[in-house]
């Protein structure tokens, strides 16, 4: 997705990159672009500079390896245990509701992947086989709490 490679590039980090390095990458970005370091309008580039990698930061520990191990005791009982309750599809993101109160977003989801999932007679199975382990996703609930 065009947003990951985006965020990636602007941190100067590999889809390989940790948590670790992406903290000291972050670290070092924001003690460059912090906007307490600068005057008059430098410091306006500077404050959307640094939301930008606060932003990319979040986004990337969000769907890191590490970051989806921790959750995926809970993951997997989302989606072996509760049924869809909506879904939504916009710019190759399809975002699943889940009857239990949980909620994920899936990454670099195809249209005619979320055309099959509409059609499914069973969403649930179809999302089962098709979706929840083919692609990168992350859980917007965690988002949320941790904001």
């Amino acid at each position: 997705m065009k947003k990951i490679v985006d965020y990636r590039k602007l941190l100067g980090v590999t889809e390989a990159a940790d948590l670790q390095e992406l903290k000291t990458v972050y670290r070092g970005m924001m003690k460059t672009w912090h906007p307490d370091k600068y005057q008059d309008e430098s410091r306006v580039e500077a404050e959307e500079k640094s939301k930008t990698i606060i932003e990319a930061y979040h986004f990337l520990v969000s769907i890191a390896p590490e970051t989806r191990a921790q959750s995926l005791n809970e993951y997997t009982a989302t989606t072996t245990n509760a049924a869809i309750a909506d879904f939504t599809f916009e710019k190759q993101v399809l975002k699943v509701v889940f009857t239990d109160g949980n909620t994920y977003e899936y990454f670099d989801v195809p249209r005619a992947v979320y055309v099959k999932l509409v059609n499914a007679d069973s969403p649930g199975r179809f999302a089962r086989r098709h979706i929840y382990n083919e692609y990168v996703y992350r859980s917007v609930n965690r988002l949320v709490a941790t904001s």
